[in-house]
């Protein structure tokens, strides 16, 4: 399955708004990463990722949205996920993820 990314900055919460839709592996992580290196270099504002179209992430999508994380937290800003599928939160709740990436919902 491929994935899909549509992004956009949100003025008034000033913030970015990622939808992921598909698969994050080893074959689209890469794509993920560009996607999230081009919103940081424009502007370095937290980012809400709406998850609920995404239907798998594996250890490299993990580290590519750690990454992403590494590099918002220098400014102090953070990624929020909301709207995730009961596996992929049992994933994020069994490596502890859900600890350093905000969850609602």
């Amino acid at each position: 399955m491929s994935l899909a990314i549509k992004k956009t900055f949100i003025e008034e919460d000033n913030l970015w708004r990622i939808e992921l839709a598909g698969e994050v592996d080893i074959y689209t992580a890469g794509q993920l990463k560009e996607a999230f290196i081009k919103i940081i270099e424009e502007k370095k504002e937290s980012i809400r990722i709406d998850a609920e179209k995404l239907e798998y992430i594996d250890s490299t999508g993990l580290g590519v949205l750690i990454g992403a994380l590494k590099r918002l937290r220098q400014e102090n800003k953070n990624i929020i996920i909301f709207n995730i599928k009961p596996s992929i939160k049992k994933l994020l709740n069994i490596t502890g993820l859900d600890k350093i990436f905000v969850i609602e919902g």
